[in-house]
């Protein structure tokens, strides 16, 4: 089992079932499951929650639901506040990313919790409080309050990555060979001589810039067939073009 299955999302005192929607989503994409609300004040119905949850609904459906943050945390190891505010208790903010490999250990041996405010003033001071760390996430000066989802998203992410289980899709086509891409140039050099792009006396020159081109875009074996294919296709075109 994942040790992201010991992270809990806990939401203090939400409004909109949309926001709550949209955290369930994120939350989703990121393989947290553990959602919590602290006295919700939900007062639009779950209707909008529903859709901004996507497929996500059965997380929505399955959420818990505590009257106070003293239950909604009794049996976390770890709390960590998301605070956009700065004042004297609330100074030894991290990044995410700085946080994400040490929330991470302590969810290897006991559940460890994401503490996110009121979508209007976010965490008060006796919330802030029963943290045992606080977050903070960049942005630039101007505008420092995200959208709770948003928010959520952020966090998840870098726990997510931090994590490690995730692996980039290997590229299926082998690595283009020097003589392939010789090929290609060759090609490429008759074609553009053929539809008249360039002259005898400037195809030298001009076909560097195509070979710095496809040193940098054309990377694989498919690459180089795609491209001889256009070349090829276009020779063809022209061909069957009438002589002037």
């Amino acid at each position: 089992m994942s040790v992201l299955s010991n992270i809990r999302i806990v939401l203090v005192e939400p409004r909109y079932s949309g926001n709550i929607g949209s955290v369930c989503r994120a939350m989703a994409n990121m393989g947290i499951s553990d959602l919590t609300l602290v006295a919700p004040r939900v007062t639009d119905g779950w209707e909008e929650g529903e859709r901004m949850a996507c497929h996500a609904n059965e997380l929505l459906r399955g959420r818990r639901e505590c009257a106070t943050l003293e239950e909604a945390v009794g049996d976390c190891a770890a709390v960590a506040g998301a605070t956009a505010r700065l004042g004297l208790y609330r100074q030894h903010v991290r990044t995410p990313r700085e946080l994400a490999p040490e929330l991470l250990q302590r969810a290897a041996t006991g559940r460890v919790a994401l503490l996110f405010g009121r979508e209007d003033n976010g965490l008060g001071n006796d919330e802030i409080a029963r943290c045992t760390h606080l977050l903070r996430i960049p942005t630039g000066p101007d505008y420092i309050s995200l959208n709770l989802a948003q928010a959520v998203m952020i966090c998840c992410y870098e726990l997510f990555v931090a994590e490690g289980s995730y692996e980039a899709p290997d590229e299926k086509s082998a690595p283009v060979e020097a003589r392939q891409r010789e090929r290609l140039q060759k090609l490429w050099r008759e074609t553009m001589l053929m539809i008249g792009f360039m002259k005898d006396d400037k195809a030298d020159h001009m076909m560097q810039g195509f070979q710095r081109i496809f040193s940098r875009g054309v990377r694989t074996a498919d690459d180089a067939h795609i491209m001889m294919g256009v070349a090829r296709q276009t020779q063809w075109a022209a061909r069957r073009q009438p002589k002037r």
